[in-house]
């Protein structure tokens, strides 16, 4: 397993709880829009994390992991507007919430990391 492999694997495992998640709410208006939206923003921090691990310089690999955490900030809102709202079929949404804030914390320190490194050292 390459560094990262655990990351980006919990990152599409999120990606499908997201799929699942929304195929599950209901056929409204507010339903389809919220779906729309967490739809989008929850499936892309797989994508945008590798990217990542494939990026050009240390520059462009903290550009790549912010666009992946800002994702996920935007998914935690949307997760958050969907418990607020009381839908139906959202059993799971609070071990899913859980996992977003808990990979928002993970790439955030991964951010605080790489921008470590690009500090000369005395």
């Amino acid at each position: 397993m390459t560094k990262g492999d655990d990351i980006e694997a919990r990152l599409v495992d999120f990606a499908v709880q997201i799929v699942h998640l929304t195929d599950k709410m209901p056929r409204s208006r507010a339903g389809d829009h919220l779906a729309g939206q967490l739809l989008r923003s929850g499936t892309s921090p797989a994508a945008h994390y590798a990217e990542a691990r494939g990026a050009e310089s240390l520059n462009d690999f903290i550009h790549k992991l912010k666009l992946c955490v800002k994702e996920l900030n935007e998914s935690r809102i949307w997760l958050k507007i969907i418990l607020g709202s009381n839908m139906p079929a959202t059993a799971n949404l609070p071990s899913v919430f859980s996992e977003c804030d808990e990979l928002c914390r993970i790439i955030h320190a991964s951010i605080r990391t790489a921008k470590n490194k690009q500090r000369p050292r005395p």
